[in-house]
């Protein structure tokens, strides 16, 4: 025991303060659902486990809490590690297909991990068609989404052909990994959301060192000092049936697959990127909604809480926490779509050009405050300051395998916490976009219309431009 103990390391304050704010209505899992057209092979699979996820520590690590040091949190090797009680195999529930599938992951998504393991598991779903599906749950306070996409993409090669793998010589590096050779950093809203200078981020670690750095902070510019000032004034966001005391219960859906190059089409039409069309047809999707409830919508506007990666390029495979918040209103108030477009694109384009998202990431991380601290700044940021959480994550272009079997589709999503009980993530994947949307099904217990409401927003942007072109 006393030489486990001495290769434990302690907690951040941020993963600390994810581990503690877990309750029933809110877990704070990363859940994400790989879907195959053909059946994995289990051994196959743990051995890809074995060689390729275990090679990050963390995932053969439990917690431990020392109660004699203030009820501190370290991770420590668990000397008991038995990778069969993180992968279980179990029969496709009824009603089968993809609707069986999506109440399986809404289940999982409020189930809790066991804490005297290390904090993830992976159920392999038989019986899906002709195929299998995996649902991965890992907890925020091994990581964050970004190190999630890390995670599934480290298990995958570029061919069906591929090698079984084979125990590491020594770590790769991130360069030598899929990942890095084929994904952009995602968890970001743009390319520039991401291109922080060095000169600012590394001025933005530095003042972590103080825990009054908020009276410094104006002293890196007027822009830092705005973005500041900006975050800490923000009200609380409109009260909707968004928003409310959530229930243990989760749903979960997605779309059906939506071919990029339309989603640039769009774009280039009216001006906008890709981010901006699905941002835009999303929120035309949360108006379609609210009015189905009957609820009032003119003049509305809700934030949505956006996670951005702050990770340099040299991190992209390490774990922990590392991302800033930025919050986007969305112009549910406004019906027509191009209107409602124009004005969404220029509210990234301000967003883009501000420094908000690493002020927040050093709002999160200050030196000096405490596990408890830290999880009031989240719940107040995502409970009180937004309506939904929404990530939006450029995935890899390219057909990828998993135990040799290609991959039909990949979802996740982040926690909703703070009381929160909507969830959208938007991600493309071989040429293709996919929307999924996981609520609280007391608060929202038909996800399935925010969908259809998407697409039909697509739909409506289609033929917008198909009327420009042949009027």
């Amino acid at each position: 025991m006393r030489e486990e103990r001495s290769k434990s390391e302690p907690f951040s304050s941020v993963d600390a303060a994810w581990l503690r704010i877990d309750v029933p209505t809110n877990m704070a899992l990363i859940t994400g659902v790989m879907v195959f057209d053909e059946p994995l092979d289990l051994e196959r699979l743990k051995i890809t486990i074995q060689y390729r996820l275990l090679r990050y520590e963390r995932f053969r690590q439990r917690i431990r809490e020392d109660h004699g040091l203030r009820g501190s949190l370290r991770w420590e090797v668990d000397p008991n590690f038995d990778l069969d009680a993180h992968i279980q195999r179990i029969e496709m529930p009824e009603p089968g297909g993809l609707a069986g599938l999506q109440a399986l992951a809404g289940h999982l998504m409020s189930t809790p991990l066991d804490r005297n393991r290390p904090l993830w598991h992976i159920h392999l779903v038989e019986n899906m068609g002709e195929g299998s599906a995996l649902v991965v749950r890992l907890h925020h306070c091994i990581a964050d989404g970004m190190a999630l996409v890390q995670v599934l993409l480290s298990l995958a090669d570029e061919r069906a052909d591929a090698p079984v793998p084979e125990p590491p010589e020594e770590p790769r590096s991130t360069e030598s990994t899929l990942f890095g050779k084929i994904i952009l950093p995602p968890l970001r809203l743009t390319n520039e959301a991401l291109r922080l200078s060095g000169k600012f981020l590394q001025g933005s670690l530095n003042i972590l060192d103080d825990p009054w750095y908020f009276k410094g902070i104006a002293k890196e510019g007027m822009a830092n000092a705005t973005a500041l000032a900006k975050l800490l004034l923000m009200g609380t966001d409109r009260k909707t049936l968004f928003r409310g005391e959530c229930g243990v219960a989760k749903r979960v859906t997605w779309s059906e697959p939506i071919h990029l190059e339309d989603v640039k089409a769009i774009g280039n039409a009216y001006g906008g990127t890709v981010n901006d069309v699905l941002l835009s047809a999303m929120t035309g999707a949360l108006r379609r909604y609210l009015e189905y409830r009957q609820e009032e919508v003119d003049f509305l506007d809700i934030r949505a809480v956006v996670p951005v990666s702050i990770r340099p390029p040299e991190d992209f495979d390490k774990l922990g926490n590392r991302f800033g918040l930025v919050f986007l209103p969305l112009p549910v108030g406004l019906k027509d779509p191009i209107a409602r477009l124009a004005v969404l694109k220029q509210r990234m384009d301000s967003i883009k050009d501000s420094r908000e998202a690493v002020v927040a990431f050093g709002i999160l991380t200050a030196a000096g405050f405490s596990p408890r601290q830290v999880e009031n700044i989240i719940v107040d940021l995502f409970g009180k300051k937004g309506t939904a959480v929404m990530t939006n994550v450029p995935g890899p272009r390219k057909l990828l395998y998993l135990a040799g079997k290609p991959i039909r589709f990949i979802m996740f999503w982040v926690p909703q916490p703070g009381g929160l009980g909507l969830g959208i993530s938007i991600l493309s994947y071989k040429g293709e976009v996919l929307v999924g949307v996981a609520t609280d099904a007391g608060l929202i217990p038909d996800p399935e219309e925010i969908v259809r409401g998407f697409q039909e927003e697509i739909k409506a942007l289609q033929q917008r431009v198909a009327a420009l072109e042949h009027p």
